[in-house]
């Protein structure tokens, strides 16, 4: 339940969409000012990197822009935790991404309302239902999994 829960935040607040057709390289000098301040770690390699990357980081720098701060806060524990993963656990997370993105928008949409479900316990309550969770065998977790993905919340 925690990999879900972090799939579904990297998805809700790292998630780009896939830039259509070939994106142009912008100089570094052309950024606004407010994109050069978010972005300003990377200016030295700036013009090196390639343009869809460039684009991605200008979109990722607009939502930074756009957050409140409180979802600033939650972004930047993410990243921490991102940070801190092991490649293997960062491949995983990637393909559970891949996964979450080929399910139907009202699946996912439903995934998210559960997560936000989540969140909003208490943290006894989170906590426990972590614990009964890791207690469930494999195929108790399955057939709790299709309890769950039928009952709306």
């Amino acid at each position: 339940m925690k990999r879900l829960l972090i799939l579904l935040v990297l998805t809700c607040l790292c998630a780009a969409p896939i830039v259509a057709g070939a994106a142009e390289a912008v100089p570094w000098e052309t950024l606004s000012s407010d994109e050069q301040h978010i972005l300003k770690r990377l200016q030295d390699r700036w013009d090196e990197l390639p343009a869809q990357r460039q684009e991605t980081l200008r979109k990722g720098a607009a939502r930074w822009q756009s957050m409140n701060p409180e979802q600033r806060q939650r972004a930047r524990r993410n990243l921490k935790r991102w940070r801190e993963m092991s490649p293997e656990q960062r491949s995983e997370l990637r393909e559970r991404l891949r996964e979450f993105r080929k399910l139907p928008p009202e699946r996912r949409e439903a995934l998210r309302k559960r997560r936000e479900w989540f969140r909003s316990l208490p943290p006894e309550r989170r906590k426990a239902l972590r614990e009964r969770w890791q207690e469930l065998t494999p195929e108790q977790r399955r057939r709790m999994r299709e309890r769950l993905r039928d009952k709306p919340r």
